[in-house]
């Protein structure tokens, strides 16, 4: 039997800290474009340093974001952050 990939479980670590949640359409748009990412820096923040590497890259294929796409927002985020993630640091294939 194979699961169905649920991105409540992503969402409701993202959305934790912050009074304004996220959907994941929100969230998939802010991956796709920098300057929606710089507008949610604490939910970008929560989605590249709190969840793991596998539900990020489950998450992204269900909003139609390739892994390669993936990697070059966490880069693009860390690098206007200031932080390290792992995603980061991974090459893009």
């Amino acid at each position: 039997m194979t699961r169905k990939f649920e991105p409540a479980i992503v969402l409701s670590t993202v959305n934790a800290p912050y009074r304004t949640p996220l959907n994941g359409e929100a969230l998939a748009h802010c991956l796709k474009d920098p300057s929606l990412a710089r507008s949610r820096p604490g939910h970008l923040s929560s989605f590249f340093g709190e969840v793991d590497a596998s539900l990020q890259f489950e998450f992204a294929e269900c909003y139609g974001i390739a892994a390669s796409e993936l990697i070059a927002a966490a880069r693009e985020f860390a690098n206007y952050s200031g932080e390290s993630y792992p995603l980061a640091a991974l090459a893009a294939d």
